[in-house]
């Protein structure tokens, strides 16, 4: 079953008076269970087309697909329900907050979305979670006492905590020297591999792309290879 597909889509955004272009009808389906890359330099449309993939956008035109719904025809509510059921997410700059444990931060998505079990059930959840990664031993360490590929590593058992199907990585290694993202892409890897998670990233990263079942290149907002719109 396809996992997530666009359709012909384009994306513009408004920047004071100038419209800009970020996707130009990009056709683009990835199955259930890849681990794909999509490459391209800076401003090429890699993170606009993650966010309308995770459901954080809508494309100006065109249709984005998750599952067999069509996005254009959920709600607001169906769409957070949606995201919280298929859909997980890693950042380049981790996005964890900083006031709150390692595990605190990997449990919070089951509080957001009211997923877990109750209170204890989801501690344990989160506790598992934090194991998967290798920082079963940190958990009660914030942002601050965490080495960037630690953070990294708890952002990874955030997006996984609540079993997505897709799981969204923007430039996850970008900040991290090679060892440290060489044990991310392991980590990531085997996850796909044990539990048929798809993994869609946007990256720079030769290393990622190495690994990758597929690598797609997006160039001034265009698939490379694409015909070029009339």
């Amino acid at each position: 079953m396809r996992s997530v597909g666009v359709f012909d889509v384009t994306k513009e955004y408004e920047l004071g008076r100038t419209r800009v272009t970020a996707l130009r009808g990009v056709t683009l389906e990835v199955e259930r269970g890849e681990f794909m890359a999509v490459a391209g330099p800076s401003g090429s449309g890699k993170s606009t087309l993650l966010n309308l993939m995770g459901c954080l956008d809508h494309p100006t035109s065109g249709r984005v697909v998750i599952g067999e719904e069509d996005i254009a025809s959920l709600d607001d509510d169906a769409l957070s329900d949606l995201r919280a059921r298929e859909i997980g997410f890693i950042f380049q700059t981790f996005n964890l907050i900083p006031v709150l444990s390692a595990l605190e931060n990997v449990e919070f998505p089951l509080l957001f979305q009211g997923r877990g079990g109750g209170r204890a059930a989801g501690r344990a959840r989160a506790r598992r979670a934090l194991e998967e990664v290798g920082l079963g031993d940190f958990a009660r360490h914030r942002p601050d006492e965490l080495s960037g590929g630690q953070r990294q590593r708890v952002a990874v058992a955030r997006a996984l905590v609540t079993d997505p199907v897709i799981v969204l990585a923007d430039e996850p290694t970008a900040n991290l020297d090679s060892a440290t993202g060489d044990a991310i892409i392991s980590l990531m890897l085997d996850l796909n591999r044990r539990d048929g998670t798809t993994f869609i990233f946007s990256t720079h990263d030769a290393r990622v792309m190495a690994h990758a079942h597929r690598v797609v290149h997006l160039d001034d907002g265009r698939l490379a290879g694409a015909p070029p719109l009339i």
